[in-house]
């Protein structure tokens, strides 16, 4: 099977979206399948010599996530760009990687004459209100219903990546919606004088801070962190790409690649994620799960976790002091916090390898080329 795997992104780029793109793309390589990425027109960084990527001939200046004037031009170039690698080497599958990469694919659809699933990584109803003023709000909601509904029924199958998700896209779908979350293959702890140093880099002491990893986005929600930060005792740090500062008092670190950011993962005494957008599933919390850290999250966004078994859950309404009183709790209690690491840990390793998904997606791609083949005779 040859699969093209669809990013309406800039490609390589450290977020989230990208990694679970290239993850994905190497399991389903890993099981057998031939893969392309097509994505926009630049990256940051060298392209991963084990993938084999197509890129579109335009892409917008800006490359994080969020609209932007430029993106529908570079969209449909990368429509364009599908349909003229399908002509080199015909694909049997797309698997379209969120809205815009969707919306591309299934625009030329009918010249490809192959299925498209749709890959929600979020669900636009909840998300794309973040991207503008609050005035706007209701009505982005609306619209980003709108094209969730219409990306449901036109696709030949839906991956969901949480089981909200999965519910919000199911009513209107055309074809099967499966809930398969993202992956990580769990690797060894690094060496606890590595993870020192890093601390050390960052004037921190391991066990000693709080930290949240990623994007500065709005829907992070890193000002209600920055408020509970006022009350906690120990540092707040947030590692970063961007290079702007994230709300004082949180501590920022700057320029943070993967492997760094693992190290103060390691080093941690708790993990944080304050998303407040339902729907997608934050590949940093994989990253937190690996890391054995007692993680503190918003019930919408941690849907693989129990609240005080493997994390500790706050409402998606919780205010500051919640999570104020969260992370210093479990600073307070190393041999507590440890406990809902381990567990964490152990969540990831039961239900996110990343072989069994990839099989889960196949099978769905198999199933939806009978499903293409049987219309076709009809």
């Amino acid at each position: 099977m040859h699969v093209a795997l669809v990013g309406a992104f800039a490609f390589p780029y450290p977020q989230g979206s990208q990694v679970f793109f290239a993850q994905q793309a190497r399991a389903l390589m890993e099981a057998g399948t031939r893969v392309t990425l097509i994505c926009y027109g630049r990256g940051e960084g060298e392209v991963p010599a084990d993938l084999t990527l197509v890129r579109a001939p335009l892409s917008p200046r800006k490359l994080a996530s969020g609209p932007s004037p430029a993106k529908p031009f570079a969209d449909l170039a990368l429509a364009a760009s599908l349909v003229r690698a399908h002509r080199r080497t015909p694909f049997d599958a797309v698997l379209a990687h969120n809205a815009e990469a969707a919306l591309a694919a299934l625009l030329v659809r009918p010249l490809l004459q192959r299925p498209v699933a749709y890959v929600a990584h979020t669900i636009l109803a909840h998300e794309l209100e973040s991207y503008a003023p609050l005035r706007f709000a209701p009505a982005l909601r609306r619209l980003g219903a709108r094209i969730d509904r219409h990306l449901a029924r036109r696709a030949d199958a839906v991956i969901a990546l949480t089981r909200a998700g999965g519910r919000a896209l199911a009513r209107p779908a055309y074809g099967p919606v499966l809930c398969i979350p993202p992956g990580l293959a769990p690797g060894a702890a690094p060496a606890p004088e590595a993870i020192a140093a890093a601390c050390q880099r960052h004037r921190l002491e391991a066990g000693g801070y709080a930290l949240y990893a990623g994007n500065l986005d709005s829907y992070q929600d890193l000002a209600s962190l920055a408020v509970a930060a006022l009350e906690i005792a120990a540092p707040v740090v947030v590692a970063t790409h961007a290079s702007a500062d994230a709300p004082a008092p949180l501590r920022t670190v700057h320029g943070a690649n993967a492997d760094e950011v693992r190290l103060l993962a390691f080093g941690a005494g708790v993990t944080l994620l304050a998303r407040r957008a339902a729907g997608g599933f934050p590949i940093k919390l994989l990253n937190y799960m690996e890391a054995s850290r007692a993680i503190v999250a918003r019930a919408s966004v941690a849907e693989p976790l129990v609240h005080q078994r493997s994390a500790w859950i706050v409402a998606d309404d919780a205010p500051p002091a919640a999570w104020a009183a969260a992370v210093s709790a479990l600073l307070a209690d190393p041999a507590g916090a440890a406990r809902l690491g381990a567990e964490a840990r152990r969540t990831l390793e039961r239900d996110h390898d990343p072989a069994a998904l990839a099989r889960d997606v196949l099978a769905l791609l198999a199933t939806m080329r009978g499903q293409a083949a049987t219309r076709t005779r009809a």
